[in-house]
Order: structure tokens, then C-alpha cells, then sequence
């Protein structure tokens, strides 16, 4: 909301008075005057160092306009989460007043007062909860301002590496003012260009280090903040650009008198974006219970989704699940739980949707190899699923869709956020000496320069679910290239949907082909045997000889992921 405001101190002042509109402002991502193109080793510093951009992830706040009188005009606690390789790249502020204006302001980062505030306080679309923006340190408190990463080559090496500039604190919280020239209307835009190569002036790879978090007096974090004020630019002003305006959806096919399922999280968690229309209530999950333990959805009535996804955890013991006809999958099976908070599904993203995924494996001739056709056949047959869809949907039509959405709600409820980890945030509990121990290093980034040891998993495995939900690459060796099987990104190829550490030493194997069977072999993996790529993640490619933890910190670090 705007409004006026004496600006004697600040000389900011915070308008209503005059007609309001709506001005769009977009970030447009480059090297110099071409587009960031997030995937191969193609631009190069002036160190003659061979570089790629693989994350670009930032906050911004603050927003003000300076009308031509010289006042400025401000909105307090506008936030935008920008993110290149998301596509995620347009603000909008509302009810600007209709005016002329000579420059631009905003700030990279968030004010002290909100970067120390409890993330889970966000609603589920907020551009600083955590689990949407992958920006917040969890337990180290406060949020990454700007997340750069990617690889780096230097003029007298052939291995590759990564890097990883995390910019951040209340001391890098930075002003960026711009000229203007707009007159701002009912159709108004402004698009910003960020430079990478003005962001990484001055800086080398190999000399400078290829990592900061920014701690005081950090040279490098120093440079960012440095050059990073005369790296926007105004690229464009003018008329918006039209963009549809997007119906919200309408709960699908509620019974007259639905029960809502209570679901109630800690205080700690962040809030997820649920399904609108497929609210969660006691008739569907009841239904979708029923539906996973029914054989009846595999072509021989032998399979069930249960059958692989066993016990508490929904997961499977076996490095790769059985289905019909004795036939055995190339991959393991996920565990089932904490859905909630995932964006896409499977190991290779191939499901955007939960309840897409849940009907996948009824086709698939791996698993259920039957069709969607014949198992809505065999439910019409049984007089409970008769009755079971007419309390869960009100048409109590028995399809494939319906089907879909009374699993989603089931899964939606299979939460695990009472481990010992989830105690000791309520104050209940405290860790023991050796997993202290394996907090910090789990916590605690690998910077030699700086005299800083750690195992770097926060990066992949942060927040309060101990997944960052994205798809890396880490370094396994083997045919299967993963994401890139979605999406033929070349960039994509063999990065795997990163899952989550909670209930990690009950949900053995391991990894996408269940090639580790205990976290021992993982850890080992991690310290020294990985596979070096092209899209290697660059928080591994920093390491060129692994992370080189010695036996007692590995002990120490499985002993904390025994508590998650």
C-alpha cells in the first residue's frame, strides 16, 4: 500500500494522493549485452579464466521511485525473489502514482528486520519462504542476498571446477540507484539489465577463491559489493506488456459436506503451497489410502503402489522395486513423504504434478502395466469404491482424474516432522557431543583460503525438509542421464531430483539406482570418488580431490543424519 509521508530525515516520501498505477519492472540477465545463456563453459573473464553461470538467484527490496521534484516515492516491505534459469524474472508494484520520474531504486537483499525474522512465518508464494526460494541458511539464520554459481576453467588447466558466491548479511544489504526517464501510466514498464561480467570484475577464480558466504572482511563478497551497484542498468521504459490474467481455481468436485483434515505443522516449518483444488479432506485421503493398498490397479491385481512403497516411510528396502510379472525397474524407489513441498516428481522431474505421478506407474509396463480404462473398469465393479468416490467427490464419478486426486490427498498428509532434529528446534532435546559435531560440519562450507573446513551439504540438502528440491548432478558415474531425459537440455544430463535427509538412515539404498547401501558409502563417495562433468554441481566441482573429511568427521556426520 502507499502512502504520503513527511521526508525530512530520509527524503523519502511514501504517496497516495495522485491517480495510482501499476508499473511492471522485469531483470533481464547478461554478459555484457547478450543473454545469459545458463549452461556451458562459454564466456571468459579478464583473467582468461573460462567460466559458466549455472544459478543466478537474488532478492530484492525496497523499491522507490524520484518523481522530478526530487521526491522520492517508496513502498516499504516490497520484495521480489528473482531467479535467471527459472525464468522468474518480472515485479509488480500497484498503486503508483501517475506521474513523471527521473530515477529507480531498490536494494540487493532484505532489510536487518526481515532477514532476522522466522522464515516460517511466510505464506507458501512469499518471495522469502524458504522452501520457494532456496535463499534462507536455515540454521545459520538470514538469507543469501545473491546466489551466483557455476564452473570455471583457468587458462593452464583441463579440469573443470565450480564455484559458488553466496553474498549476504546485513553488511552487504546494497543500494542501486538509476536514472530514468518515465512517465508512468495505466500500462507502464521498466526492464533492468544485470551484467554477471560487471558482477565478477576484477575477481579470478584460482587467485580470489571460488567461494564466499560473505563473512566480514571477506575480500571477495567485498569486490561483489563493489562492483555490484554499476552492474544494473536500464535496458527499456515504455508501455507494459500485456499478460493473461490467470482465473483462480475452484476446488474440484467437493462433496455437499466435506471434513477437513487437520493437518498442523511446527512452528519451524514453512508453509506449503497446497493444491486449491484439490483441498485436503478426511473423505478423499481415505479414499486414496484405500486406492494405494488396492492391487486392483495393476493389470493381474498383484501390484499395488504399496508394494513398492512400504512401511512408515513409504520407501523401499531393495535397491530396485519388483513389478509385474517379476520385472525389475533401473531405478529406486523414492521415498513417500513431506510431499507437500515438492514442485516436480520422480527422479527425473518427469511429473509436475502429484497426482500426475501417482497415475504414472498403472501404464507403466515396468510396474503396473495395466491401463487407466481398465482399472476404472474393475473400481466401477466394487460396490465400495461406489460409495467411497460418491462421499469423496460429490458426481462420485469413478476417473482416472478422481483416482489421481484421492491419492494426491493421501500423500498429501504422510508428513515426518518429529524426528530428533524437529525436538531440538522445540527446545526438547539436545544433540550429543558427535552430533554437535556433525551439525557443523553439515553446516558449515569448505573454504580453504579462509582456514574453514566442512562438508558443504547444506547446499543441496538446506531448509527445514534438508532438500533444496532441485535436480544436480553428483557426480555419479552411469548411463542414465536423468533430468535431461525431460527436458533435452544437454545442461540437464545425469541431474537427479535431490531427496530429502529426513528419515535418511531408515530408507536405505541410497542414490536414484540404490547403488549405496549405507550412508558409510555415501559419505565416501562425496570425500573424494565422484565422477568430474561438464554439469558437475558446481558446489562439488570447487572440490577438485573431494572433501577429504577424515574418519572421525564422517562418524560424526552420520551420527547428526541419525537425528534427522
Amino acid at each position: 500500500m502507499w502512502l504520503r509521508k513527511l521526508a525530512a530525515v530520509t527524503g523519502v516520501a511514501i504517496a497516495s494522493s495522485l491517480q495510482a498505477s501499476t508499473l511492471e519492472i522485469s531483470f533481464e540477465h547478461l554478459i555484457g549485452d547478450r543473454l545469459v545463456r545458463h549452461d556451458s563453459l562459454r564466456y571468459q573473464n579478464p583473467a582468461g579464466e573460462d567460466y559458466s553461470s549455472t544459478r543466478l538467484s537474488y532478492l530484492v527490496s525496497g523499491f522507490a521511485l524520484q518523481a522530478l521534484d526530487g521526491e522520492w516515492i517508496a513502498t516499504e516491505d516490497n520484495i521480489a525473489w528473482i531467479d535467471s534459469p527459472r525464468s522468474r524474472n518480472r515485479h509488480r508494484l500497484d498503486s503508483i502514482p501517475q506521474n513523471k520520474y527521473r530515477a529507480v531504486a531498490f536494494y540487493v537483499g532484505v532489510s536487518p528486520k526481515l532477514n532476522h525474522a522466522d522464515p516460517a512465518q511466510f505464506p507458501a508464494n512469499h518471495p522469502l519462504n524458504p522452501n520457494l526460494n532456496n535463499l534462507h541458511w536455515n540454521w545459520q539464520g538470514g538469507y543469501i542476498f545473491l546466489a551466483l554459481e557455476g564452473h570455471w576453467r583457468g587458462k593452464e588447466r583441463s579440469a573443470v571446477e565450480g564455484y559458488a558466491y553466496h553474498y549476504a548479511t546485513d553488511a552487504m544489504y546494497t543500494r542501486v540507484e538509476l536514472p530514468i526517464q518515465l512517465d508512468i501510466n495505466d500500462t507502464s514498464q521498466i526492464t533492468i539489465g544485470l551484467d554477471l561480467s560487471h558482477i565478477l570484475d576484477g575477481l579470478s577464480f584460482e587467485k580470489d577463491g571460488a567461494t564466499t558466504h560473505s563473512a566480514q572482511g571477506d575480500p571477495v563478497s567485498i569486490r561483489i559489493q563493489k562492483n555490484l551497484t554499476g552492474a544494473f542498468r536500464i535496458l527499456d521504459t515504455g508501455a507494459k506488456l500485456n499478460t493473461p490474467v490467470v482465473g483462480k481455481l475452484q476446488p474440484i468436485d467437493l462433496p455437499t459436506k466435506p471434513t477437513a483434515y487437520p493437518i498442523n505443522l511446527p512452528r519451524h516449518i514453512p508453509i506449503p503451497e497446497l493444491p486449491l483444488d484439490n483441498p485436503i479432506i478426511k473423505e478423499r485421503v481415505a479414499l486414496g489410502e484405500k486406492l494405494f493398498h488396492d492391487p486392483h490397479l495393476s493389470r493381474d491385481n498383484s501390484v499395488a503402489c504399496v508394494s513398492c512403497h512400504q512401511d512408515e516411510n513409504l520407501s523401499d528396502p531393495h535397491q530396485f522395486s519388483t513389478g509385474i510379472d517379476g520385472k525389475v525397474g533401473a531405478r529406486h524407489t523414492m521415498p513417500l513423504f513431506n510431499l507437500a513441498w515438492k514442485k516436480d516428481f520422480t527422479w527425473d522431474g518427469s511429473a509436475s504434478s502429484l497426482r500426475e505421478h501417482a497415475l504414472m506407474p498403472i501404464e507403466d509396463h515396468m510396474e503396473m502395466d495395466s491401463t487407466h480404462e481398465a482399472v476404472v473398469e474393475k473400481l466401477r465393479a466394487k460396490p465400495e469404491y461406489i460409495i467411497g468416490f460418491k462421499e469423496a467427490f460429490g458426481s462420485g464419478e469413478i476417473t482416472p482424474a478422481n483416482i489421481g486426486l484421492a491419492i494426491e490427498n493421501f500423500l498429501l498428509t504422510r508428513l515426518s516432522l518429529d524426528s530428533k532434529i524437529d525436538q531440538i528446534k522445540a527446545g526438547l532435546a539436545e544433540f550429543t557431543p558427535e552430533q554437535a559435531r556433525g551439525f557443523e560440519l553439515f553446516f558449515t562450507e569448505s573454504e580453504p583460503r579462509l582456514g574453514k573446513a566442512g562438508a558443504d551439504c547444506f547446499h543441496c540438502h538446506g531448509g527445514a525438509m534438508f532438500t533444496d528440491h532441485l535436480f544436480h548432478n553428483n557426480g555419479l558415474p552411469g548411463e542414465d542421464l536423468g533430468l535431461y531425459l525431460t527436458t533435452k537440455r544437454d545442461s540437464d544430463r545425469r541431474k537427479f531430483s535431490t531427496p530429502s535427509l529426513r528419515n535418511i538412515s531408515k530408507t536405505a539404498p541410497y542414490m536414484h539406482d540404490g547403488r549405496f547401501q549405507s550412508l558409510e558409502e555415501v559419505i565416501d563417495h562425496y570425500n573424494g570418488s565422484f565422477e568430474r562433468s561438464d554439469t558437475l554441481d558446481p558446489n562439488l566441482a570447487k572440490h577438485p580431490s573431494g572433501l577429504s573429511l577424515s574418519q572421525a568427521d564422517k562418524s560424526a556426520l552420520i551420527a547428526f543424519l541419525e537425528a534427522l
